[in-house]
């Protein structure tokens, strides 16, 4: 239902209030942000935030640069020891938390090692023990090589040993660009400067992050009161006067996720059933990457505003656009069921083998509309191989349930060469929603391992592009093919056309706030 516009400006006008800023304070170089994103667990990095994008509050001690380049943050240097087990890094002597108190290596390392010891969603398992060795000075010691552990270099925000404790979350304290003014959880986040932060002076008073679901950014956007939002595919072709759209391409993919052994009465600890006799069969899962037009379910998912997918880092330095090659051909599809013997032999359409029919059922979360296109797509377009898939949304209970027996078409996306590990390793087989399908090939492990122990982060990414093809294996669809991926979304903003956001790190998955990575370079361009 439209509302007329009269109401609409008077919804617009109470939910600017709501926020503390009246059109004034906008032209004051406030921004007002809808941008979702808001994490339920809060603002404590220790706990998983700031993974998917820069922890807004916190300082790392590095970070990537637009062009993926790596920067220090809070380290000025850092090496990594020649048995590749030891990061010594030194820190600079001018961060300061927002509460005015100095940082220093012993709030390095209480960070490191209580994320160690936290069941959280930062990833520092492969940490033996942080130790101090000056004030400014730190070494973080692995239980094995990890080139890998550069990542958390660069995601994990470092908080104050002195008063990190309960309520961190909701009120936190960093030596990043900004401070928290307020939050109020389902509504907004109000911040401004952290007037101790190091880098450079940042042109905006305040910002408010608003919450409350796409028609509520909508709404702000079209009535001029907010000056970035977040829009669904479907509407980002047509901003508001004084706005234009910012597209920003993203490995915030979306793929089928295959259980990959046979079912043979196997079940998890939970009792989950584990295996499909179908997608067991490696010709079934590359004759779906094959019969998947991928440009179709861009335009029918994304309205256009996104790319094929053909991997899980797609465009990232240790992609092996190799192992992945594969384009749109059904009469390839056909053939490579032909020849592993499934065969269409009743004429319903749906080939069989030995007795068993090539179907299965594609679960998706019911709640998310771009995940029901892409499944719906695919089953339309799988239908003329001869492959019958039905689409079952669900709630992501029940898919956890049925996610080792069935396909399901999934998401991901992050800038670490991890997550090939995290997806395709035999160590992470069944743990939650990594490697759902229980693909294992040693000789993939073995090339990951390799890539682990690399002396550095440019030597690692041979070993990784060969975990992907290595000229007689690999999981990409040349190998065993254990995912059909689908898209890569854009992330699709209106922007006011006096903001200028400058060069942009290309995202990973939406979680958080990733357009925020540099937001402390941004300007208003326009006379207030």
């Amino acid at each position: 239902m439209r509302l007329r516009r009269p109401l609409m400006a008077l919804f617009s006008m109470a939910l600017l209030c709501s926020v503390g800023f009246s059109a004034a304070s906008v032209q004051a170089r406030s921004l007002v942000l809808a941008i979702q994103g808001e994490p339920e667990t809060g603002f404590d990095p220790i706990m998983g935030w700031g993974r998917y994008g820069h922890p807004l509050f916190q300082s790392t001690l590095l970070r990537f640069d637009p062009q993926m380049n790596l920067q220090g943050d809070l380290a000025t240097s850092w090496v990594l020891s020649d048995d590749r087990l030891v990061w010594r890094i030194t820190l600079r002597d001018d961060a300061v938390f927002s509460d005015g108190t100095p940082l220093t290596a012993e709030d390095v390392v209480f960070t490191f090692n209580t994320a160690r010891d936290a069941d959280g969603l930062a990833d520092v398992k492969a940490l033996k023990q942080a130790r101090v060795v000056n004030d400014h000075t730190v070494e973080l010691v692995l239980n094995k090589p990890r080139i890998t552990f550069l990542n958390e270099l660069v995601s994990l925000g470092i908080v104050p040993k002195a008063t990190y404790g309960q309520g961190y979350a909701r009120h936190p304290v960093g030596s990043g660009p900004f401070q928290m003014v307020e939050w109020r959880e389902g509504a907004q986040l109000v911040v401004k400067p952290n007037p101790y932060w190091y880098g450079q002076s940042i042109p905006f008073e305040r910002v408010t992050f608003v919450f409350g679901g796409e028609q509520t950014g909508l709404t702000l956007a079209r009535t001029g009161q907010a000056q970035m939002v977040a829009v669904p595919p479907a509407q980002a072709d047509q901003p508001p006067e004084g706005m234009h759209l910012l597209s920003v391409k993203s490995v915030d993919n979306r793929g089928i996720a295959f259980p990959v052994v046979p079912a043979e009465g196997q079940t998890t600890v939970s009792g989950a059933p584990i295996g499909n006799r179908v997608t067991a069969d490696r010709a079934i899962r590359v004759a779906v990457n094959q019969g998947l037009d991928r440009d179709a379910l861009v335009q029918l998912a994304l309205n256009g505003h996104g790319r094929p997918a053909l991997g899980p880092v797609d465009g990232l330095p240790w992609n092996n656009p190799q192992a992945h090659q594969v384009s749109y051909d059904p009469d390839a599809a056909r053939k490579t069921l032909n020849a592993a013997g499934w065969v269409d032999q009743d004429g319903d359409g749906i080939r069989e083998r030995d007795g068993v029919k090539a179907r299965f059922k594609l679960y998706y979360a019911a709640a998310d509309s771009t995940r029901q296109a892409l499944a719906l797509g695919a089953a339309q377009q799988l239908a003329l191989i001869g492959i019958q898939v039905e689409p079952v949304g669900a709630s992501w209970n029940e898919i956890k349930h049925y996610m080792h027996q069935s396909p399901v078409v999934m998401g991901w996306g992050a800038l670490s060469a991890g997550e090939m590990r995290n997806l395709y390793s035999g160590a992470t087989a069944g743990q939650g929603y990594f490697n759902t399908g229980f693909y294992q090939n040693a000789e993939v492990d073995q090339h990951m391992a390799q890539a682990e122990a690399a002396a550095s982060y440019e030597d690692s990414l041979a070993q990784w592009q060969a975990a992907q093809w290595d000229g007689h294996t690999g999981f990409g669809v040349k190998g065993d093919a254990p995912w059909a991926w689908m898209v890569n979304l854009q992330h699709t903003y209106w922007v006011s056309d006096c903001l200028e956001t400058g060069p942009l790190q290309i995202h990973p998955h939406g979680h958080g706030f990733p357009i925020t990575h540099d937001l402390p370079s941004w300007r208003w361009t326009c006379e207030p």
